[in-house]
């Protein structure tokens, strides 16, 4: 593989236009995936805007709206790779109130938010139809290798080196390596984007 260097703004648009460029009758759930020090929520939310000026209706969900209750993400201590890696997502409801209601023939009712990590307790959020031809962004970490029915893939990658300079949380580490080696994001993502510089964003490209 090799990296072809990028502007943000050239990145943004190019991912705008092919996200864009599905049939405008159909839902598109789009995953922007990638650890929290690569913000793949920035890159989600910063799509939004040029996804509407191409005359796409456009919803923003984050994974992190749709954690396990702290009961069960911390059963082996609130610093335990293999239980952030395993555990914390409840990919069950993620799938069952916002990915299948977007299946062909769904009915398009979305929930944005289930379970408030902070307070510990559910949103109790209202529920969003989606026109047909709408576009769901989610941003998460360790999405990819679940299985979740998306239609569009993004991976922001960074390489061992830059976690470990980056991460703030030096314990999830082992998870993103145990990622890495068992997922290949990079590879199974429709984009794959080098974030080891940030400024300086490279698409990850077969050699």
């Amino acid at each position: 593989m090799r990296a072809r260097p990028i502007t943000t703004e050239r990145l943004i648009e190019d991912l705008a236009d092919r996200i864009a460029a599905y049939p405008r009758q159909e839902w598109v759930r789009v995953a922007i995936d990638g650890a929290p020090a690569a913000h793949p929520a920035d890159l989600a939310d910063a799509l939004v805007e040029p996804l509407r000026t191409r005359g796409r209706e456009t919803l923003r969900v984050s994974s992190w709206d749709f954690l396990r209750p702290a009961s069960l993400r911390f059963e082996y201590g609130k610093q335990d790779p293999g239980a952030y890696y395993d555990d914390w997502l409840d990919v069950n409801g993620l799938t069952r109130e916002v990915l299948t209601p977007l299946d062909p023939g769904g009915s398009g009712k979305v929930l944005p938010t289930l379970w408030d990590s902070v307070k510990d307790r559910a949103t109790r959020a209202p529920y969003t139809v989606l026109p047909p031809g709408a576009i769901l962004l989610l941003d998460g970490t360790l999405l990819l290798g679940r299985w979740l029915p998306l239609d569009f893939t993004v991976h922001l990658r960074l390489s061992p080196a830059a976690l470990e300079r980056r991460a703030t949380d030096a314990w999830t580490i082992p998870a993103f390596l145990r990622y890495e080696e068992e997922v290949a994001p990079a590879s199974v993502a429709d984009v794959a984007v080098s974030m080891d510089r940030p400024r300086h964003p490279a698409l990850i490209e077969e050699a």
